[in-house]
């Protein structure tokens, strides 16, 4: 008897919502297009409905490029190929290397580079290059600490630099296939 009163009242809650939203509108056929997609596209225009399945929007609920055609993306993975990854997330937009040693100086002392994406834009503003700095001693216990030091500035003006090298060729050419960027061989495209 309890359970039946809130079905009830559910019930008679739902008739009064959707009879009070007007669902019925009668139509002239005269000023409406019958397309379905004319009035649905009208009607988003307009701020009076929405879509849960874009077909017109592609990849989803971001505006994700294909990292291959982001010139910016592009220079970063070219400028640090020296070096493993430990974290490349293209929809994420992070770079992260894995702790390397130039091999030149100390044996103790490590280096990591974090390239956080800020804007598909070729900007200085976008993106935001961080260096850590690793030592360690003989009991193999580590100090991290983020250096501010010129490299990671001058990283970040040499990825700026190589990103608008890789514009401009995308603009000038039209790429197909069998064309290589400068300095790239046919066997292996990553000049390795």
């Amino acid at each position: 008897m309890f359970f039946c009163k809130y079905i009830k009242i559910l019930l008679f809650l739902s008739f009064v919502l959707t009879s009070a939203c007007g669902i019925y509108e009668p139509v002239d056929t005269r000023k409406t297009s019958v397309n379905v997609n004319e009035r649905t596209k009208k009607n988003i225009q307009e701020g009076r409905g929405y879509r849960l399945f874009d077909s017109e929007k592609k990849g989803g609920s971001g505006n994700f490029e294909f990292a291959s055609s982001n010139p910016l993306w592009r220079a970063s993975i070219k400028l640090l190929d020296f070096t493993p990854f430990s974290n490349v997330d293209y929809s994420g937009g992070i770079i992260i290397t894995d702790w390397f040693n130039d091999g030149q100086d100390k044996s103790n002392e490590y280096i990591k580079i974090t390239i956080k994406f800020l804007s598909n834009e070729i900007r200085a503003d976008g993106l935001d290059v961080l260096v850590y700095q690793k030592i360690c001693n003989t009991n193999n216990n580590c100090n991290v600490s983020k250096i501010d030091s010129s490299l990671g500035q001058e990283i970040k003006l040499a990825i700026l630099k190589e990103a608008m090298i890789l514009k401009e060729f995308d603009d000038s050419k039209n790429f197909d296939e069998d064309y290589r960027y400068p300095g790239e061989n046919k066997d292996n495209p990553y000049g390795n």
